[in-house]
């Protein structure tokens, strides 16, 4: 199999680890730079180069499309997939996953349970939206924030008001939700790839804070995940249309509620803690999918 990794880093951690995992398995890999990667699109004729030479010949691309990089980059993805590549993570469906808005949309029609979330755009609405949710605490998030940046938690009406106005302000994009605290500061990442959660983490708050994100300073700890809370997380992924994603739960007093799926999930947090082989996980799963494709 001829594989591409779409990333801006070969070095980064879960580049390197897809790397090995693909090269261990005798497969061809070939990490292209998104950024570098120019499209000629015409009727029957899409081609693409790469620093100058032609990319052609991929039976596989993973996407590592970091958030600054959306649009370019699913637009390079959306070319290798009009160009016959199949991908576990297709552009349309990392689009749906960053917009955490539309995200919550897709979730919620199919059921999946998340906390309540109120969306408005006129300042005249703020204090019946805020109503919606019910006194604060409150989590205000932007839209298309990652890695727990653009979250804030507002313990009073006021501040709740303040932060909405300030954020209209700036034509930001946000979201609030009912801030559900017998979570405890804690959620559970679970790592899906295909039909099935091949790993779970929890992640704990640092002390002070309520972001439980590793980047934040919370701790990371192997976990199992309930039937359950691992049926949520497939669910989700595929609600979105993601074949590998990273799906954040919170347990609550009405069970298992999402906060986000991750289309580009971390590989070094939870192969660390949780001592599995995530990256080759996820080289078997295109390599099955790709080469039941074929058949």
């Amino acid at each position: 199999m001829k594989l591409a990794i779409l990333s801006r880093n070969a070095s980064l951690y879960s580049t390197r680890r897809l790397v090995e995992a693909a090269r261990a398995r005798g497969h061809s890999v070939r990490v292209l730079d998104p950024l570098r990667c120019y499209m000629r699109i015409a009727p029957g004729g899409f081609a693409m180069r790469y620093k100058g030479r032609p990319v052609a010949g991929y039976d596989v691309v993973i996407p590592r499309i970091g958030a600054s990089i959306t649009r370019y980059a699913t637009a390079v993805l959306r070319q290798f997939e009009l160009m016959g590549c199949y991908t576990p993570n297709p552009s349309d469906a990392i689009l749906r996953a960053r917009d955490k808005l539309r995200s919550h949309q897709l979730l919620a029609a199919q059921g999946i349970g998340l906390p309540t979330t109120v969306f408005g755009d006129n300042p005249d609405d703020t204090a019946d939206l805020l109503s919606l949710l019910g006194p604060p605490p409150h989590v205000v998030k932007l839209n298309e924030g990652t890695q727990g940046a653009g979250v804030m938690l507002t313990e009073k009406a006021s501040a709740s008001r303040a932060v909405v106005e300030t954020l209209r302000g700036l034509y930001a994009s946000f979201l609030v939700q009912e801030f559900v605290a017998e979570a405890g500061g804690a959620d559970l990442r679970c790592f899906v790839v295909g039909d099935r959660v091949v790993a779970a983490m929890r992640r704990q708050a640092a002390e002070g804070e309520f972001r439980s994100n590793l980047h934040r300073g919370g701790e990371g700890f192997a976990a199992e995940a309930s039937a359950e809370e691992q049926a949520v997380a497939v669910r989700s992924a595929q609600a979105l249309g993601l074949g590998v994603a990273g799906v954040d739960l919170i347990r609550s007093a009405r069970g298992p509620l999402v906060l986000e799926v991750n289309s580009t999930p971390g590989l070094e947090g939870v192969e660390g803690v949780c001592g599995v082989d995530v990256a080759g996980a996820i080289i078997d799963h295109v390599s099955f999918h790709k080469n039941y494709i074929n058949q």
